[in-house]
Formats: structure tokens, C-alpha cells, sequence
């Protein structure tokens, strides 16, 4: 099912790969996608395009992901915007959660897995 959607989503990610299949995939579904490839873009990036979804690697240069999420949380206009982390550590589900991320999608991506959090996270579901 393809949503069609002006909706934006901030994709940060510093492996190309990961980043051309976040974005593909979400194209594919009709998001406008923005990217970043450090922590410290991330913050700059949300505070600029507003988007309605971070999708949030958390082991990136510069700045984490989790101390991203917070810098993002702390601004007012950003506080509501759901972050999902994404990891190969899926032990990190808690830490993520605890640093203002709404859920975590694991490494390797599972696109289903992946396509059912972003609609549920926009309220699309």
C-alpha cells in the first residue's frame, strides 16, 4: 500500500547503504525524505524542516544519536515529533526510549517492520 503524503522524514544515517534503502523505501511510499549523516546535522536539520519523523541512527559521528534525540527533544517545536532509532543494537531499545526515541527498528532493516512503524508513527496505520 503507498500512502500518498507530503509528509517529511529526517532519515540520519552515516552508512550510505542503510540511508539509500531508509530513503528508497520511503520514497517508494510517498514521504518526502530529508538526510543527515552526523548527530550534530540531525539537530540543525530537524530545527530547519520540521519534519513529522526522525528516523535516528544512534551510533553516528560527531554526535550520538541518543545525545541528538535529546538536543532535538529540548527545542519546543520539535518535542512532539516521534524518533525512531535505528540500531544493531537491539539491546539499546531502552536506552533509546529513555533519550526521547518512541520506538526502535533493529539492523538489518526489515522494510515491512520498517513501512508499519513510520505509518504507525505519522498516524497513517
Amino acid at each position: 500500500m503507498t500512502v500518498i503524503s507530503e509528509k517529511t522524514v529526517l532519515v540520519v544515517e552515516d552508512e550510505e547503504d542503510i540511508r539509500f534503502l531508509l530513503k528508497a523505501v520511503l520514497e517508494s511510499e510517498g514521504y518526502q525524505v530529508t538526510e543527515a549523516t552526523t548527530g550534530k546535522d540531525a539537530v540543525r536539520i530537524a530545527a530547519e524542516a520540521a519534519p513529522e519523523l526522525i528516523l535516528m541512527d544512534i551510533s553516528l559521528p560527531l554526535l550520538d544519536g541518543l545525545s541528538a534525540t535529546r538536543q532535538i527533544r529540548a527545542e519546543e517545536a520539535l518535542r512532539e515529533v516521534p524518533i525512531i532509532a535505528v540500531s544493531a543494537y537491539h539491546t539499546a531499545r531502552r536506552r533509546a526510549i529513555r533519550a526521547g526515541c518512541s520506538d526502535l527498528i533493529g539492523k538489518p532493516i526489515d522494510v515491512e517492520e520498517l513501512k508499519a512503524a513510520v505509518r504507525q508513527a505519522i498516524g497513517q496505520a
